[in-house]
């Protein structure tokens, strides 16, 4: 089975699931944003790839991230941790001191946690944002003739961490990307400014063609982007030149890279810094029709459900399928 599969039995079991479906949900009645993810050793990362200062610094970044999507402040976090009995202090200490330099920087507190005892290292962070603007961001959202922006580049992190995996050198550029990412907290709050109704955005933590395909389906219309205007480094395409690889399969499959993808009106897209915010595709009005078109020059792909599911991350490949 996959997470799909998952989310589905979770949905249909519980009697109150009107709060999942976006990576962040929002309590009306509190006025606050809360999300929550999991970075599990051999999973979502192993040992000898990061550092416990980075990987501490990732743990929060993933879920400032999400309140970035979701066009909130960042206000305080828990953090639990599970941990084998042959990790020692000093692991403890170096990951805390990067919890505590991330969540300076962005204005976050850790307000509490637990500490259990497990076979491999679990990172669990709950991350609590206050919301910023009138209106919402959510992945149904996207209106038809809608432009689709992106904050950030796509691709570096699935190269640097493809570079770690099988040892070949990479700029640092790409390696920083993998292991220490930077959330687009300031992107957010920035075009919050220029926001005058509900919109759509996600991050691109499972990949550029993940959230628009989430996008697509969860807002019931069609979307197109021309991969040749989606912002990348110039690291990525030198390494996968040097090592025979195509850049564009991991600049639409790479995860990790915690890019911004908004849908957004043109009115809005005409106010706001386009160095910022680069346009890349557009939403068409195809209800119940949903779809993702990547244009290459004179070749149109359609992504089918098939190449989705082939393509995206799966946490449970060769665990439990």
């Amino acid at each position: 089975m996959k997470e799909l599969d998952f989310l589905k039995i979770i949905n249909n079991t519980l009697d109150v699931n009107s709060y999942l479906g976006n990576d962040c949900a929002y309590l009306e009645d509190l006025g606050i944003f809360v999300t929550h993810d999991t970075l599990v050793q051999d999973v979502h990362f192993t040992m000898y790839t990061t550092s416990p200062y980075m990987l501490g610094r990732k743990s929060v970044a993933v879920n400032l991230s999400d309140l970035a999507a979701s066009l909130s402040i960042p206000k305080y976090i828990t953090v639990s941790l599970s941990l084998p009995n042959t990790v020692e202090g000093n692991f403890v200490s170096e990951l805390y001191k990067g919890i505590n330099d991330i969540c300076n920087e962005y204005g976050v507190a850790v307000i509490g946690g637990d500490i259990t005892a497990s076979d491999k290292i679990v990172i669990s962070v709950c991350a609590i944002g206050k919301k910023s603007s009138s209106y919402l961001s959510q992945r149904n959202n996207a209106n038809k003739d809608d432009y689709i922006v992106i904050a950030g580049t796509s691709g570096s992190s699935a190269a640097g961490l493809f570079a770690l995996q099988n040892f070949l050198y990479a700029d640092e550029k790409l390696i920083q990307a993998q292991i220490n990412p930077l959330p687009k907290i300031r992107e957010a709050e920035y075009i919050s400014k220029f926001v005058d109704r509900n919109i759509t955005a996600m991050d691109t933590s499972d990949g550029l063609i993940d959230a628009l395909y989430k996008i697509a389906f969860n807002s019931k219309r069609s979307v197109e982007i021309d991969i040749n205007k989606v912002p990348i480094d110039n690291e990525l395409l030198i390494f996968s030149k040097q090592n025979n690889l195509d850049y564009k399969e991991f600049v639409k499959w790479g995860g990790e890279d915690y890019s911004l993808v908004l849908c957004i009106p043109s009115e809005i897209f005409d106010k706001i810094d386009d160095n910022m915010f680069k346009l890349i595709g557009s939403v068409n009005n195809k209800d119940n029709s949903p779809s993702v078109t990547v244009i290459d020059g004179n070749v149109k792909e359609v992504i089918s459900e098939k190449i989705f599911m082939n393509k995206t991350y799966n946490h449970f490949k060769g665990i439990l399928c």
